[in-house]
């Protein structure tokens, strides 16, 4: 690493594929590299595509003391899971979305008024989901009421390389109106135009003072290539795709194994030998 970029004030780090394992576990590494940093004096934060109740286990676990980005940044929470800040998507936009992806054939979930809606509740990868979030999806007979409030809207399904095509066709087709990407294989999230990651890294880099050459920021999938962009040093885990390797100034292990630890000790801390 460049020996004369100014020190780390803050680390933001994606959670699923890059903090937690395949399994949605956090490992006694990761919870020692997040204490090292706090012993460091570096401020330590989470941007996820997860919704705010998906959060709150790994602030309780992690000790965590900053405003935390759920739905990709779009949304900010106080450690207490309290709104700071919320962008919505603008209704005709959700609508759309959410007719092209039924029409895709797709399972349809829509996050609003805090709550993870969908009409199947039973349906492809809600069992992951409850593990995920820890909370039951609230089942409702039409998905329409809710568009209009809609922070997140996410189409699913098993088939990779399908949503892969499903991603580049309603992207092109929303344009500007919305962010269109994979946060897994199998998930194809919509959320606010503009309000992502990179949103979210801009907006820490104001509430703490802190210039963003000294924010570091780690991740695995193509939502956080925007965090990327916005900070000063940017850290893609081994298992992430090529192009976000790419995209990032250095990569890491796996995060199977251990990766973020790695990750803070050999480009935060340098207390690894590279």
């Amino acid at each position: 690493m460049n020996p004369s970029a100014p020190p780390i004030a803050l680390v933001i780090s994606d959670v699923d594929g890059t903090l937690v394992t395949t399994d949605k576990r956090l490992t006694d590494a990761t919870r020692a590299a997040v204490r090292r940093l706090g012993q460091a004096g570096i401020g330590f934060t989470i941007a996820s595509s997860r919704p705010p109740m998906g959060l709150g286990s790994l602030v309780a676990d992690l000790d965590l003391r900053l405003p935390l980005g759920a739905f990709n940044g779009s949304t900010i929470v106080a450690p207490d899971l309290t709104v700071l800040s919320e962008t919505l998507i603008p209704g005709a936009v959700a609508r759309e979305a959410a007719t092209r992806l039924a029409q895709a054939r797709l399972d349809v979930w829509v996050f609003a008024d805090g709550a993870w809606n969908l009409t199947d509740p039973h349906g492809p990868y809600t069992d992951l989901e409850r593990r995920t979030l820890g909370a039951e999806p609230t089942p409702v007979a039409s998905l329409d009421p809710l568009l209009d409030r809609a922070a997140k809207i996410v189409g699913v399904s098993g088939d990779a390389g399908y949503l892969a095509a499903c991603e580049a066709s309603l992207a092109a087709a929303l344009g500007e109106g919305a962010d269109v990407h994979r946060s897994q294989a199998y998930y194809l999230d919509v959320t606010p135009a503009g309000a992502g990651k990179g949103g979210f890294v801009e907006a820490m880099s104001r509430r703490l003072g802190i210039d963003r050459s000294r924010i570091a920021t780690l991740g695995d999938a193509g939502n956080d290539v925007p965090m990327f962009a916005r900070a000063g040093l940017s850290i893609a885990m081994g298992n992430a795709a090529p192009h976000v390797k790419a995209a990032a100034g250095a990569v890491t292990v796996s995060n199977d194994a251990d990766g973020f630890a790695h990750a803070i000790d050999e480009f935060v801390l340098h207390s690894r030998s590279a």
